[in-house]
């Protein structure tokens, strides 16, 4: 298969063509497909050599990620045996085994953009043991997630949420403090990972603006609350433009020219959403957001307010909007995470695949670092 082909074939069949190297001999193996397997092998490497210190310390991970195909999770003898999936030929692949009551055993297990088996003992044994299950699929959107706790929803935290956004000038005192936190974090992040330059000056001075809106004449309706915010984050990612991606490999396997530095945040596939990433690190984000979804979810459920009943987004999908009320102070704390992953590596064209139609996925192993980086920190 030419690199060409690979890019032009539908995102399904990666699995596929990992099942094909996998019984492939060693000669078979293209040149495109040893990149592959050595950019893959070097971030799987980079994260057992931080598990192994994490170990050292005694430490138990804040969430185990797993990729690839073929994953398994199952019970035997009591205890829960997991097999991480195949990425790339040649590997070992990893086996993990959690007895219940280990100190090891992470708060949360992410599936990210694979495939393989779990049985109904396997989430009874995560719920007993409470630990989360989740899966992201590799546009970075939460596929499923199985809590630590079942859901039971709280009386009084329903009914607060419930009269906070009937009663209007409630309503508008939350909503008004969750973008006041958002654009205090937006400043923090600006100031410790984005260059200046003039769009970060007109980054700060927009921040700076709205705070005082927020604090001396505040938004009277949500309309305008979300025309303050949506102002201030245009102006807030105008300001990553032009920071510089290290990239090796180039010459051998060209990339698109905006690859070399971060674009803009919007998609070119915008009647799709964000979630169709046209550029690397908008892929990193998305999944970066679905993580954090994950977790601000687990907690909002274990303390018992209801996820569908948001107070300043609004909707009638039945899609968890208070979750997205709740996540909102907290994007600018992942995206200082991802900008300094971004910052802290240089990458390879074969860390990423481009789809047929333009679209970008991270490859399951550069995922699985990111990830774990992503919620190691936080």
């Amino acid at each position: 298969m030419t690199a060409r082909s690979r890019q032009d074939a539908p995102a399904k069949s990666t699995y596929l063509r990992f099942a094909e190297i996998a019984n492939s001999s060693i000669e078979e193996i293209e040149p495109d497909d040893e990149v592959w397997a050595l950019r893959s092998g070097m971030w799987q490497d980079r994260l057992e050599k931080t598990s192994l210190r994490r170990t050292k310390r005694a430490k138990a991970p804040r969430a185990l990620t797993l990729a690839g195909h073929g994953i398994s999770l199952r019970i035997e003898g009591g205890a829960l045996t997991i097999r991480n999936g195949f990425t790339h030929y040649p590997q070992t692949r990893q086996t993990y085994r959690y007895f219940k009551g280990d100190l090891s055993l992470p708060e949360q297990i992410i599936v990210l953009d694979g495939n393989g088996s779990i049985s109904f003992d396997v989430l009874a044994w995560l719920s007993e043991q409470k630990v989360a299950f989740a899966q992201i699929n590799w546009k970075g959107e939460v596929v499923c997630i199985s809590g630590a706790s079942g859901y039971s929803a709280n009386s009084h935290r329903v009914r607060w949420q419930l009269e906070t956004r009937e009663i209007f000038e409630r309503r508008m005192q939350f909503s008004c403090g969750i973008i006041t936190g958002k654009i205090e974090a937006s400043i923090i992040t600006l100031e410790k990972v984005v260059r200046k330059s003039d769009k970060w000056e007109l980054a700060m001075k927009s921040a700076y603006a709205a705070l005082t809106r927020l604090e001396e004449n505040p938004p009277q309706s949500i309309t305008d609350l979300r025309v303050l915010e949506a102002n201030c984050a245009a102006s807030y990612f105008r300001s990553w433009q032009g920071i510089p991606i290290k990239w090796r490999g180039t010459s051998r396997r060209p990339i698109p020219d905006n690859w070399a530095v971060l674009g803009q945040r919007s998609s070119p596939y915008h009647l799709a959403g964000n979630r169709n990433a046209g550029h690397p690190v908008n892929a990193m984000l998305n999944y970066a957001y679905s993580v954090l979804e994950t977790e601000v979810r687990l907690k909002a459920i274990t303390e018992g307010y209801d996820p569908t009943i948001g107070i300043m987004h609004e909707g009638t999908d039945g899609s968890s909007k208070f979750i997205f009320d709740l996540m909102e102070p907290e994007r600018p704390k992942v995206d200082r995470k991802v900008l300094d992953f971004v910052k802290s590596h240089v990458f390879s064209p074969a860390d990423f695949v481009l789809r047929a139609d333009g679209v970008v996925r991270l490859t399951p192993q550069l995922a699985r670092a990111l990830v774990s980086t992503v919620v190691s920190q936080r």
